[in-house]
């Protein structure tokens, strides 16, 4: 339960950082254009709102847990109402004058006022509408940035991952044996194993990789990433040797007098070399007495101690980042701000093209929603991991927010710049359905990808 409201807040604060970022890059153009922006809210606020202040004759006025007042849409053209409201789902900044999800009719069938969006120039509506998604990855470019600055770059070298990889039966197909350790995909080096090495290599023709202390080349499948997804197992992950972390009071464990770093390495007499061999084999023995070889400050030990019902010890393991000796790369103020563009830049050129995949019938099987979004990140709070997530979803919700589907600023986008070469406007009716429509399909998403979460829940 602690894990779940861990990464639930994280979730909530990244998605209303990003969200704030967005709908003011929207408010801050609006502005300088002279646009009236109504309402800008941190959170949804149906009904009522938490908070709201507004300058009112020359003077600021603000209410707590007040009914949502109606707007006059004739007086007070530069005031702008700020607020909070009580659904953590994001925000929004309402522009006067048009066409969006709140399908104000009200407002559109009065004559059209100097200070509504519909009556700009479409250069200038273009940029407010443009300006959400640009401060979303200069929001990405700013945390990348840094992150590299304050943290640096540490990652796992893959020649120091001495025990390789563990495979998943898609990637056994293919050829790839537990224990194989990246050395090249199509003759270009793999000095680690992330996201930007696995596009590589499931879009390669070959892979070259170090088995038993000689090179050998695996044959890339077509479509492989496709049989990676229909898997559902993933791809590969570091293996990894059985080291005590943290030992868990009054379990089998402490009983026995394991200690942080004991490295557990035999069950019964049968040597183990990996954590998951490690965890297969110990659920083999739920509630029987076993004999258990460790190694503690060089010198292996012999021990009886009985695994519990589901199969457990009682500890839990080191990861890899806490076994094998890692890289750390330092940078400097200016030489973060180049470093974490070009990151921001592979990130999102990464991300478009992976794209291709949510059009097959496996990666349709693969979207998810909030719950899978939240999974991104860790269930202890560790800053640094936040931010880069922050950064990477504010990638995504850019690169989604100019999708050309109406509803979606790339929908404005797309009739904007249809105007600017027809030299006319899409009538409001028009606009009136096409929003109507991108709104029924964005919910029908919604609805699919959270289903997909569900379904996962209950029958993963």
């Amino acid at each position: 339960m602690e894990s779940f409201l861990i990464r639930a807040l994280q979730l909530i604060l990244s998605l209303s950082i990003l969200v704030i970022v967005h709908e003011y890059g929207h408010y801050i153009f609006s502005r300088m254009f002279k646009v009236r922006v109504e309402r800008f809210y941190m959170f949804f606020n149906p009904f009522f709102s938490i908070f709201r202040a507004k300058k009112i004759h020359g003077k600021l006025r603000f209410s707590w847990f007040s009914k949502n007042a109606p707007v006059d849409f004739q007086s007070e053209p530069d005031k702008t109402e700020f607020g909070l409201g009580w659904v953590p789902l994001g925000g929004y900044c309402a522009i006067s004058g048009m066409i969006d999800e709140s399908m104000n009719k009200e407002q559109m069938a009065l004559p059209p006022q100097p200070w509504e969006f519909r009556t700009k120039p479409a250069f200038q509506r273009l940029l407010i509408m443009i300006a959400g998604v640009v401060f979303n990855f200069i929001l990405a470019l700013v945390i990348y940035s840094a992150v590299l600055n304050f943290w640096g770059d540490e990652y796992l070298p893959m020649k120091n991952a001495s025990l390789g990889m563990d495979f998943s039966p898609a990637a056994h197909e293919a050829g790839f044996v537990d224990g194989d350790r990246f050395l090249a995909a199509d003759s270009v080096p793999l000095e680690r194993y992330n996201d930007v090495s696995l596009r590589m290599i499931v879009e390669a023709s070959h892979v070259t990789v170090l088995r038993d202390n000689k090179e050998k080349i695996v044959n890339i499948p077509a479509e492989f990433m496709q049989k990676i997804m229909a898997g559902k197992q993933g791809f590969a992950a570091y293996r990894i040797p059985t080291v005590i972390k943290t030992v868990v009071k009054g379990s089998a464990c402490e009983k026995a007098g394991l200690q942080p770093g004991d490295s557990l390495t035999a069950i019964q007499g049968k040597k183990i070399v990996t954590f998951l061999d490690f965890a297969t084999e110990l659920g083999l023995h739920k509630n029987k007495q076993i004999s258990l070889t460790y190694f503690r400050n060089g010198m292996a030990q012999t021990i009886a101690i009985q695994p519990d019902k589901e199969g457990k010890l009682g500890f839990s393991p080191k990861m890899v980042n806490q076994i094998f000796p890692l890289a750390k790369e330092e940078y400097s103020f200016f030489a973060a701000i180049p470093a974490g563009i070009k990151k921001g830049i592979g990130k999102l050129t990464g991300y478009t093209s992976d794209m291709k995949y949510v059009f097959t019938k496996e990666g349709s099987k693969s979207l998810g929603g909030f719950g899978t979004i939240g999974g991104l990140f860790p269930s202890e709070w560790d800053w640094k991991i936040f931010w880069d997530t922050t950064a990477f979803l504010s990638i995504i919700l850019a690169f989604m927010n100019i999708l050309p589907i109406p509803a979606l600023d790339g929908g404005h986008i797309l009739f904007l710049l249809y105007e600017i070469i027809a030299r006319r406007k899409p009538s409001d009716k028009f606009m009136e359905y096409a929003q109507m429509a991108g709104m029924f399909l964005l919910f029908a998403l919604l609805i699919y990808a959270n289903g997909n979460d569900l379904y996962r829940l209950i029958f993963k």
